[in-house]
């Protein structure tokens, strides 16, 4: 222990901070990681969250309680009033609450962030760190895999899929699409399985894979129900934490401070420390610190379901049936960038966690934009650390996502129509989709429908953007430290330049996984 009380204070025990903490502890550095929700051990986690499927654990309140960040909500265009945007709170984050896919973002996604200013984070440099985390049951022995990682990864077999799942995946072929077994291998694109974190059927979470291990370790400290309020600093360098424990304001001091609480939390946490845009900080009467471009920036995947009304044969039977196996990526028409959209499958309509549809016939084919234009804005509303930020994610707001987005519709719908999707649906697909199919072939009236019922997928991320320290959108410099003080950085899905081409989990730990390898070597 050094004189200041740890070596790093680590803020947020989700996908990126848990593996960041635990690698840490792992190297011989003393850690106090702080987590605003409970911390509890990996036998004491809700089994409906253990669950294939998501859906079971939303139709149980006693499961929600605690492991949900109330009250943060968002409006997803423009066009739309807030909703509640759910985010894993306690340890494990949102690798306890998510959809359990594990699918890494294609190579051209890092490969893009190192052209962009982000030095040290192309393909070659984050592939190790993909593989370490990883144990990957089929495909470990490859180069580009591995085994024995923290993280398992399963593929569910054909003949253990749903109805909307071979339908998806009959369909697509149909089109053209090819077949590729490893969605997560470098170039791959058509019709895949989700690779799934989960061993023996039961969601494996970070909290399992990386924090139970190390609890043993004499150099981590984990401490629940610690909310934080703020980073203490002296001169330009963060020395510290401001937290709520217990109802008391205490706090705790390190060498290096990390703010892994997410694409909501950590700028909330930047911003009431004086990091962000002046004039918002300065309205509610925060001292400036350094005006950055906190909270601008936000991205996530603008979502449509087309809904399959299914046969009782193909419907999920039960609520442990896994909601979804099959994903398409693929890429759209001439300019798209390579593999910016995807075709997912739905047993069960999950549209986002707040709009789960229980009645078990309900499926869908879903489509969303793996790569956006669009950006939104998250605002700090209070200096209270209890108040949650205003998030406008203003998704579609660029008129090339619109295009893309209505492109796909149309591609999506006409997958839906097929003969593929007929043998699991049950009834009519227009009947079931009026306000879609009575809008279809009208550019603005289509569109003007996506404004209105786009959802996202939950894939948060770039309200604390990282870039070359010159560039204007830049709040974290490639070492992930924050512009203009010392001491402190930033490690989670806040920090990607733009939203990743996959969902969001995987990409997270790896950069808790890359940044504890990379800071072991700068302390």
């Amino acid at each position: 222990m050094t004189d200041t009380g740890w070596d790093i204070i680590v803020v947020g025990a989700g996908s990126a901070g848990a593996a960041f903490a635990a690698r840490s502890a792992e190297r011989g550095r003393r850690v106090l990681l702080l987590e605003a929700g409970p911390d509890y051990r990996s036998a004491q986690m809700h089994e409906a969250w253990r669950s294939p499927n998501p859906v079971r654990a939303l139709l149980d309140p006693t499961a929600v309680e605690g492991m949900v960040w109330m009250g943060v909500a968002s409006s997803r265009t423009d066009r739309q009033a807030p909703a509640p945007y759910w985010r894993g709170r306690g340890v494990g984050g949102s690798s306890s609450i998510n959809g359990q896919i594990a699918i890494r973002p294609p190579m051209e996604d890092f490969d893009d962030w190192a052209a962009a200013g982000c030095a040290g984070w192309s393909w070659r440099d984050v592939l190790p760190y993909f593989a370490k985390l990883e144990d990957d049951e089929e495909f470990g022995d490859e180069p580009y895999h591995g085994r024995g990682g923290p993280t398992p990864i399963f593929r569910m077999p054909r003949e253990r899929w749903g109805g909307a799942d071979a339908a998806l995946a009959a369909a697509a072929l149909a089109a053209g699409h090819a077949w590729a077994p490893d969605v997560n291998a470098p170039g791959a694109a058509g019709v895949s399985p989700y690779p799934i974190n989960s061993r023996a059927g039961r969601r494996v979470t970070v909290n399992d894979g990386y924090l139970e291990p190390a609890r043993s370790l004499p150099g981590l400290t984990v401490r629940g129900d610690a909310l934080v309020d703020q980073v203490v600093f002296a001169g330009d360098r963060a020395v510290g934490v401001r937290a709520v424990v217990g109802g008391t304001m205490v706090t705790e001091y390190a060498d290096e401070i990390v703010l892994s609480a997410g694409v909501i939390h950590s700028p909330a946490i930047l911003m009431r420390s004086g990091l962000g845009p002046a004039a918002d900080l300065r309205r509610l009467g925060i001292a400036v610190r350094r005006d950055l471009p906190v909270g601008r920036g936000m991205q996530d995947h603008p979502m449509i379901v087309v809904e399959l009304p299914l046969t009782r044969e193909a419907a999920v039977k039960t609520a442990d049936d896994r909601h979804t196996n099959v994903c398409v990526r693929y890429t759209s028409g001439p300019g798209g960038a390579p593999h910016d959209m995807m075709f997912v499958s739905l047993n069960q309509n999950v549209l986002s966690m707040e709009a789960a549809d229980t009645r078990f016939p309900a499926g869908g084919f879903g489509v969303w934009l793996n790569q956006n234009h669009s950006r939104g804005v998250l605002t700090l509303t209070s200096a209270d650390p209890q108040a949650q930020p205003e998030v406008r994610e203003r998704m579609l707001s660029d008129s090339r996502d619109l295009r893309r987005l209505r492109e796909g519709v149309r591609a999506l719908v006409e997958l839906a129509r097929g003969p593929e999707a007929a043998t699991v649906v049950a009834g009519s697909v227009e009947a079931a989709n009026k306000r879609l199919f009575a809008v279809l072939d009208d550019d603005a009236a289509l569109d003007e429908h996506l404004l209105a019922t786009a959802v996202d997928a939950q894939h948060g991320t770039s309200t604390c953007r990282m870039g070359a320290p010159g560039d204007a959108a830049t709040v974290v410099d490639p070492s992930c430290r924050v512009l203009g003080v010392e001491g402190l950085r930033v490690v989670d899905a806040s920090i990607f330049p733009s939203v990743p081409r996959a969902n969001t989990n995987l990409a997270s730990i790896m950069v808790g996984e890359l940044m504890a390898d990379r800071l072991q070597g700068a302390l």
